[in-house]
Protein backbone atom coordinates (compact mmCIF):
# COMPACT_ATOMS: atom_id res chain seq x y z
CA UNK A 1 0.00 0.00 0.00
CA UNK A 2 1.36 3.44 -0.94
CA UNK A 3 1.97 5.51 2.17
CA UNK A 4 0.61 9.07 2.28
CA UNK A 5 2.42 11.79 4.20
CA UNK A 6 1.81 15.44 4.95
CA UNK A 7 5.08 17.37 5.14
CA UNK A 8 5.84 20.27 7.43
CA UNK A 9 3.81 23.37 6.42
CA UNK A 10 5.53 25.53 3.86
CA UNK A 11 6.13 29.04 5.15
CA UNK A 12 4.00 31.86 3.78
CA UNK A 13 5.41 33.26 0.56
CA UNK A 14 6.60 36.77 1.34
CA UNK A 15 6.97 39.59 -1.10
CA UNK A 16 6.18 37.48 -4.16
CA UNK A 17 3.42 38.49 -6.54
CA UNK A 18 3.27 35.05 -8.18
CA UNK A 19 1.30 32.83 -5.84
CA UNK A 20 2.36 29.19 -5.52
CA UNK A 21 0.19 26.53 -3.86
CA UNK A 22 1.34 24.72 -0.79
CA UNK A 23 2.28 21.08 -1.02
CA UNK A 24 -0.64 18.94 0.09
CA UNK A 25 1.09 15.58 0.44
CA UNK A 26 3.16 12.93 -1.24
CA UNK A 27 3.18 9.20 -1.89
CA UNK A 28 6.01 6.92 -0.80
CA UNK A 29 6.56 3.92 -3.05
CA UNK A 30 8.70 1.33 -1.32
CA UNK A 31 7.13 -2.05 -2.13
CA UNK A 32 6.76 -4.16 -5.31
CA UNK A 33 3.56 -3.51 -7.23
CA UNK A 34 3.22 0.14 -6.16
CA UNK A 35 4.54 1.85 -9.31
CA UNK A 36 1.16 1.81 -11.08
CA UNK A 37 -0.13 5.26 -10.02
CA UNK A 38 3.22 6.89 -10.86
CA UNK A 39 3.39 5.22 -14.26
CA UNK A 40 -0.19 6.29 -14.98
CA UNK A 41 0.66 9.89 -14.02
CA UNK A 42 3.72 9.87 -16.28
CA UNK A 43 1.71 8.44 -19.17
CA UNK A 44 -0.85 11.23 -18.81
CA UNK A 45 1.74 14.04 -18.63
CA UNK A 46 4.07 15.61 -21.18
CA UNK A 47 6.77 16.41 -18.59
CA UNK A 48 8.11 15.04 -15.33
CA UNK A 49 9.84 16.98 -12.55
CA UNK A 50 12.60 14.78 -11.15
CA UNK A 51 15.40 14.61 -8.59
CA UNK A 52 17.54 11.91 -7.00
CA UNK A 53 19.25 11.31 -3.69
CA UNK A 54 22.39 9.18 -3.46
CA UNK A 55 24.71 7.87 -0.75
CA UNK A 56 28.04 9.06 -2.17
CA UNK A 57 28.93 10.60 1.19
CA UNK A 58 28.54 7.27 2.96
CA UNK A 59 29.43 4.40 0.58
CA UNK A 60 32.45 3.34 -1.45
CA UNK A 61 30.33 2.80 -4.55
CA UNK A 62 27.61 5.40 -4.95
CA UNK A 63 24.03 4.15 -5.20
CA UNK A 64 20.75 5.77 -6.16
CA UNK A 65 18.74 5.73 -2.93
CA UNK A 66 15.63 7.81 -3.58
CA UNK A 67 13.84 9.12 -6.66
CA UNK A 68 11.58 12.16 -6.39
CA UNK A 69 8.90 13.02 -8.94
CA UNK A 70 6.32 15.77 -9.30
CA UNK A 71 3.94 14.80 -12.07
CA UNK A 72 0.26 15.35 -12.69
CA UNK A 73 0.03 17.62 -9.66
CA UNK A 74 1.31 14.92 -7.27
CA UNK A 75 4.63 14.19 -5.60
CA UNK A 76 5.89 10.60 -5.63
CA UNK A 77 8.91 9.46 -3.64
CA UNK A 78 10.35 6.12 -4.78
CA UNK A 79 12.70 4.04 -2.65
CA UNK A 80 15.36 3.09 -5.21
CA UNK A 81 16.78 0.44 -2.85
CA UNK A 82 13.45 -1.40 -2.59
CA UNK A 83 12.95 -4.75 -4.44
CA UNK A 84 11.01 -3.13 -7.27
CA UNK A 85 11.23 -3.75 -11.01
CA UNK A 86 12.17 -0.25 -12.22
CA UNK A 87 12.43 -1.06 -15.93
CA UNK A 88 8.90 0.24 -16.73
CA UNK A 89 9.76 3.48 -14.93
CA UNK A 90 12.97 4.08 -16.88
CA UNK A 91 11.18 3.28 -20.12
CA UNK A 92 8.39 5.76 -19.35
CA UNK A 93 10.80 8.51 -18.24
CA UNK A 94 12.92 8.19 -21.37
CA UNK A 95 9.92 9.42 -23.40
CA UNK A 96 9.17 12.52 -21.33
CA UNK A 97 10.58 16.02 -21.00
CA UNK A 98 12.33 16.38 -17.62
CA UNK A 99 12.58 19.37 -15.29
CA UNK A 100 15.55 19.09 -12.91
CA UNK A 101 18.03 21.17 -10.93
CA UNK A 102 21.78 20.56 -11.18
CA UNK A 103 21.16 17.49 -13.31
CA UNK A 104 24.76 16.69 -14.30
CA UNK A 105 25.39 14.35 -11.35
CA UNK A 106 21.91 12.80 -11.56
CA UNK A 107 22.12 12.05 -15.28
CA UNK A 108 25.57 10.49 -14.97
CA UNK A 109 24.43 8.48 -11.96
CA UNK A 110 21.33 7.16 -13.73
CA UNK A 111 23.28 6.37 -16.88
CA UNK A 112 25.77 4.25 -14.92
CA UNK A 113 22.92 2.73 -12.90
CA UNK A 114 20.62 1.65 -15.73
CA UNK A 115 21.78 3.24 -19.00
CA UNK A 116 19.16 5.97 -18.73
CA UNK A 117 19.20 8.85 -21.22
CA UNK A 118 16.88 11.84 -21.03
CA UNK A 119 14.80 12.80 -24.06
CA UNK A 120 14.85 16.53 -23.29
CA UNK A 121 15.55 18.68 -20.27
CA UNK A 122 15.07 22.02 -18.51
CA UNK A 123 17.67 22.43 -15.76
CA UNK A 124 16.87 25.33 -13.44
CA UNK A 125 20.51 25.63 -12.36
CA UNK A 126 21.64 26.07 -15.96
CA UNK A 127 18.88 28.64 -16.46
CA UNK A 128 20.01 30.60 -13.40
CA UNK A 129 23.59 30.59 -14.71
CA UNK A 130 22.52 31.85 -18.13
CA UNK A 131 20.59 34.64 -16.42
CA UNK A 132 23.64 35.69 -14.45
CA UNK A 133 22.17 34.83 -11.06
CA UNK A 134 24.77 35.01 -8.31
CA UNK A 135 23.02 32.33 -6.23
CA UNK A 136 22.24 29.21 -8.26
CA UNK A 137 21.66 26.54 -5.58
CA UNK A 138 18.10 25.24 -5.36
CA UNK A 139 17.54 26.41 -1.78
CA UNK A 140 18.87 29.88 -2.66
CA UNK A 141 16.70 30.17 -5.77
CA UNK A 142 13.61 29.13 -3.84
CA UNK A 143 14.38 31.65 -1.12
CA UNK A 144 15.10 34.44 -3.63
CA UNK A 145 12.01 33.79 -5.75
CA UNK A 146 9.42 32.56 -3.23
CA UNK A 147 10.65 33.88 0.11
CA UNK A 148 10.79 30.33 1.50
CA UNK A 149 13.85 29.13 3.37
CA UNK A 150 14.28 25.37 3.08
CA UNK A 151 16.01 23.11 5.56
CA UNK A 152 19.44 22.08 4.18
CA UNK A 153 20.04 19.17 6.57
CA UNK A 154 19.06 16.66 3.90
CA UNK A 155 22.06 17.60 1.76
CA UNK A 156 24.36 15.70 4.10
CA UNK A 157 21.96 12.93 5.11
CA UNK A 158 22.59 9.21 4.80
CA UNK A 159 19.94 8.37 2.20
CA UNK A 160 20.77 4.66 2.29
CA UNK A 161 19.62 4.31 5.89
CA UNK A 162 16.24 2.64 6.29
CA UNK A 163 13.58 3.49 7.21
CA UNK A 164 13.86 7.00 5.77
CA UNK A 165 12.71 9.49 8.39
CA UNK A 166 9.67 11.66 7.81
CA UNK A 167 11.86 14.75 8.08
CA UNK A 168 14.00 13.55 5.17
CA UNK A 169 10.95 12.58 3.12
CA UNK A 170 9.55 16.08 3.66
CA UNK A 171 12.86 17.54 2.50
CA UNK A 172 12.91 15.31 -0.57
CA UNK A 173 9.33 16.23 -1.53
CA UNK A 174 10.05 19.96 -1.44
CA UNK A 175 13.06 19.47 -3.73
CA UNK A 176 10.70 18.84 -6.64
CA UNK A 177 7.59 20.74 -5.48
CA UNK A 178 8.91 24.20 -6.32
CA UNK A 179 10.66 23.33 -9.58
CA UNK A 180 7.73 23.90 -12.00
CA UNK A 181 7.06 27.40 -10.66
CA UNK A 182 10.79 28.15 -10.58
CA UNK A 183 11.12 26.91 -14.16
CA UNK A 184 8.29 29.18 -15.26
CA UNK A 185 9.87 32.24 -13.66
CA UNK A 186 13.31 31.55 -15.10
CA UNK A 187 11.95 30.68 -18.52
CA UNK A 188 10.05 33.98 -18.72
CA UNK A 189 13.27 35.82 -18.01
CA UNK A 190 15.16 33.74 -20.58
CA UNK A 191 12.53 34.68 -23.19
CA UNK A 192 12.76 38.35 -22.24
CA UNK A 193 16.53 38.32 -22.75
CA UNK A 194 16.39 36.18 -25.89
CA UNK A 195 18.32 33.31 -24.32
CA UNK A 196 15.92 30.40 -24.78
CA UNK A 197 18.11 28.98 -27.54
CA UNK A 198 21.14 29.24 -25.25
CA UNK A 199 19.19 27.22 -22.70
CA UNK A 200 18.17 24.56 -25.20
CA UNK A 201 21.77 24.10 -26.31
CA UNK A 202 23.10 23.94 -22.75
CA UNK A 203 20.51 21.34 -21.74
CA UNK A 204 21.20 19.18 -24.78
CA UNK A 205 24.92 19.33 -24.01
CA UNK A 206 24.12 18.30 -20.43
CA UNK A 207 22.20 15.28 -21.70
CA UNK A 208 25.09 14.28 -23.96
CA UNK A 209 27.60 14.65 -21.10
CA UNK A 210 25.39 12.50 -18.90
CA UNK A 211 25.64 9.59 -21.32
CA UNK A 212 29.38 9.32 -20.59
CA UNK A 213 28.66 8.49 -16.94
CA UNK A 214 31.44 8.94 -14.40
CA UNK A 215 35.08 8.59 -15.40
CA UNK A 216 36.35 5.02 -14.93
CA UNK A 217 39.31 4.32 -12.63
CA UNK A 218 42.70 5.24 -14.06
CA UNK A 219 46.08 3.84 -13.06
CA UNK A 220 47.29 7.38 -12.37
CA UNK A 221 44.45 8.35 -10.01
CA UNK A 222 46.91 8.08 -7.13
CA UNK A 223 48.67 11.25 -8.31
CA UNK A 224 46.85 13.63 -5.96
CA UNK A 225 47.53 16.99 -4.37
CA UNK A 226 51.15 18.07 -4.59
CA UNK A 227 52.34 14.72 -5.96
CA UNK A 228 54.01 16.44 -8.93
CA UNK A 229 56.65 17.71 -6.51
CA UNK A 230 57.68 14.18 -5.56
CA UNK A 231 60.63 12.73 -7.43
CA UNK A 232 61.84 9.63 -5.57
CA UNK A 233 60.76 7.54 -2.62
CA UNK A 234 57.85 9.85 -1.89
CA UNK A 235 56.18 8.76 -5.12
CA UNK A 236 56.41 5.08 -4.19
CA UNK A 237 55.04 5.79 -0.73
CA UNK A 238 52.14 7.86 -2.07
CA UNK A 239 51.28 5.14 -4.61
CA UNK A 240 51.24 2.49 -1.87
CA UNK A 241 49.27 4.62 0.59
CA UNK A 242 46.65 5.64 -1.98
CA UNK A 243 46.00 2.02 -2.96
CA UNK A 244 45.92 1.06 0.73
CA UNK A 245 43.22 3.68 1.32
CA UNK A 246 41.19 2.46 -1.66
CA UNK A 247 41.33 -1.12 -0.40
CA UNK A 248 40.32 -0.13 3.13
CA UNK A 249 37.48 2.08 1.87
CA UNK A 250 36.15 -0.75 -0.26
CA UNK A 251 36.38 -3.20 2.64
CA UNK A 252 34.60 -0.79 5.00
CA UNK A 253 32.17 0.34 2.26
CA UNK A 254 32.90 3.97 2.97
CA UNK A 255 34.18 6.86 0.83
CA UNK A 256 38.01 6.98 0.73
CA UNK A 257 38.09 10.48 2.28
CA UNK A 258 36.49 9.02 5.42
CA UNK A 259 39.42 6.65 5.87
CA UNK A 260 41.91 9.50 5.68
CA UNK A 261 42.31 12.72 3.74
CA UNK A 262 44.35 13.45 0.63
CA UNK A 263 46.26 15.96 2.73
CA UNK A 264 47.37 13.26 5.17
CA UNK A 265 48.52 10.95 2.36
CA UNK A 266 50.54 13.68 0.65
CA UNK A 267 52.08 14.86 3.92
CA UNK A 268 53.24 11.31 4.66
CA UNK A 269 54.64 10.96 1.14
CA UNK A 270 56.52 14.26 1.36
CA UNK A 271 57.92 13.26 4.76
CA UNK A 272 59.23 10.07 3.18
CA UNK A 273 60.68 12.10 0.32
CA UNK A 274 62.52 14.28 2.84
CA UNK A 275 64.15 11.25 4.48
CA UNK A 276 62.01 10.70 7.57
CA UNK A 277 61.78 7.10 8.74
CA UNK A 278 58.67 4.96 8.57
CA UNK A 279 58.42 4.96 12.37
CA UNK A 280 58.72 8.76 12.61
CA UNK A 281 56.03 9.29 9.99
CA UNK A 282 53.59 6.82 11.52
CA UNK A 283 54.09 8.42 14.94
CA UNK A 284 52.48 11.57 13.56
CA UNK A 285 49.44 9.79 12.09
CA UNK A 286 46.09 9.92 13.84
CA UNK A 287 43.33 7.96 12.10
CA UNK A 288 40.90 8.60 14.91
CA UNK A 289 38.99 6.07 17.00
CA UNK A 290 36.95 4.73 14.10
CA UNK A 291 39.90 3.75 11.90
CA UNK A 292 42.67 3.45 14.48
CA UNK A 293 42.70 -0.33 14.02
CA UNK A 294 43.95 0.17 10.47
CA UNK A 295 47.36 1.38 11.60
CA UNK A 296 48.85 -2.09 11.13
CA UNK A 297 47.85 -2.34 7.47
CA UNK A 298 48.89 1.28 6.96
CA UNK A 299 52.34 0.45 8.32
CA UNK A 300 52.61 -2.49 5.91
CA UNK A 301 51.61 -0.26 2.99
CA UNK A 302 54.17 2.36 3.91
CA UNK A 303 56.86 -0.29 4.22
CA UNK A 304 55.98 -1.55 0.74
CA UNK A 305 56.27 2.00 -0.52
CA UNK A 306 59.70 2.41 1.03
CA UNK A 307 60.86 -0.81 -0.62
CA UNK A 308 59.50 -0.13 -4.12
CA UNK A 309 61.65 1.36 -6.86
CA UNK A 310 59.89 4.54 -8.10
CA UNK A 311 60.94 3.63 -11.66
CA UNK A 312 58.50 0.70 -11.58
CA UNK A 313 55.45 2.93 -10.97
CA UNK A 314 52.85 3.49 -13.71
CA UNK A 315 54.01 6.23 -16.02
CA UNK A 316 52.00 9.25 -16.94
CA UNK A 317 50.44 8.96 -20.38
CA UNK A 318 52.56 10.44 -23.14
CA UNK A 319 51.70 13.84 -24.48
CA UNK A 320 48.94 13.76 -27.11
CA UNK A 321 50.53 14.88 -30.42
CA UNK A 322 47.32 16.80 -31.11
CA UNK A 323 47.74 18.78 -27.87
CA UNK A 324 51.31 20.01 -27.96
CA UNK A 325 52.19 23.05 -25.84
CA UNK A 326 50.99 26.36 -27.24
CA UNK A 327 53.55 28.45 -29.04
CA UNK A 328 54.43 31.88 -27.69
CA UNK A 329 52.24 33.46 -30.37
CA UNK A 330 49.32 31.18 -29.40
CA UNK A 331 49.79 31.98 -25.71
CA UNK A 332 49.68 35.69 -26.52
CA UNK A 333 46.49 35.15 -28.52
CA UNK A 334 45.01 33.11 -25.66
CA UNK A 335 45.62 35.98 -23.23
CA UNK A 336 43.97 38.48 -25.56
CA UNK A 337 40.95 36.24 -26.19
CA UNK A 338 40.55 35.68 -22.45
CA UNK A 339 40.48 39.42 -21.77
CA UNK A 340 37.98 39.96 -24.57
CA UNK A 341 35.84 37.05 -23.37
CA UNK A 342 35.69 38.65 -19.93
CA UNK A 343 34.48 41.92 -21.45
CA UNK A 344 31.79 40.12 -23.45
CA UNK A 345 30.67 38.16 -20.37
CA UNK A 346 30.41 41.35 -18.30
CA UNK A 347 28.36 42.96 -21.06
CA UNK A 348 25.78 40.14 -21.12
CA UNK A 349 25.96 39.66 -17.35
CA UNK A 350 27.07 36.04 -17.03
CA UNK A 351 30.04 34.16 -15.60
CA UNK A 352 32.88 34.30 -18.16
CA UNK A 353 33.61 30.55 -18.06
CA UNK A 354 30.07 29.89 -19.29
CA UNK A 355 31.17 31.28 -22.65
CA UNK A 356 34.42 29.30 -22.72
CA UNK A 357 36.68 27.84 -20.04
CA UNK A 358 40.47 27.99 -20.19
CA UNK A 359 40.80 24.61 -21.88
CA UNK A 360 38.39 25.69 -24.61
CA UNK A 361 40.13 29.03 -24.99
CA UNK A 362 43.43 27.20 -25.48
CA UNK A 363 41.86 25.15 -28.28
CA UNK A 364 40.50 28.32 -29.87
CA UNK A 365 43.91 30.03 -29.65
CA UNK A 366 45.47 27.03 -31.39
CA UNK A 367 42.78 26.74 -34.08
CA UNK A 368 40.65 29.91 -34.32
CA UNK A 369 38.91 28.60 -37.44
CA UNK A 370 37.50 25.69 -35.41
CA UNK A 371 35.61 28.01 -33.05
CA UNK A 372 32.24 26.58 -34.09
CA UNK A 373 33.48 23.02 -33.48
CA UNK A 374 34.91 23.77 -30.05
CA UNK A 375 31.96 25.69 -28.55
CA UNK A 376 28.19 25.52 -28.57
CA UNK A 377 26.59 27.78 -31.19
CA UNK A 378 25.52 30.45 -28.67
CA UNK A 379 28.99 30.48 -27.11
CA UNK A 380 30.72 30.65 -30.48
CA UNK A 381 28.47 33.51 -31.59
CA UNK A 382 29.41 35.56 -28.53
CA UNK A 383 33.13 34.82 -28.66
CA UNK A 384 33.20 35.55 -32.39
CA UNK A 385 32.70 39.19 -31.35
CA UNK A 386 36.18 39.17 -29.76
CA UNK A 387 38.40 41.54 -31.82
CA UNK A 388 41.26 39.04 -31.82
CA UNK A 389 39.07 36.53 -33.65
CA UNK A 390 37.86 38.97 -36.27
CA UNK A 391 41.26 39.51 -37.85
Amino acid sequence: MISRFLPHPVRRLLGVKTQHPRISGYSLIDQPGQLGPLLDAIEASSEVVMDTEADNMFRFRVRVCLLQFFVGGEVFLVDALAPIDFEPLWRALSKRHLVMHGSDFDLRLLHDFCGFRAKSLFDTMLAAQLLGRSRIGLASLIEDNFGVKLDKDGQKANWSKRPITKKLLDYAALDVWYLPALRDLLNRELKRLGRVEWMDQQCQAQIEAGTTGFAPPDENDWRIGRSERLRGRGQSVLHALWHWRQAQAQMLDTPPFKVCSNDLLTRMAHAAEEGESEEAILAQVNLGKRHGRLIGSLSAAMRAGFERDPKTLPRRPGRDPNHLPLTQAEIALLDRIKEERDVIAAKVGIEATLIANRSQLSQVARSPRKLAEILLPWQAALLAEAPSLKT
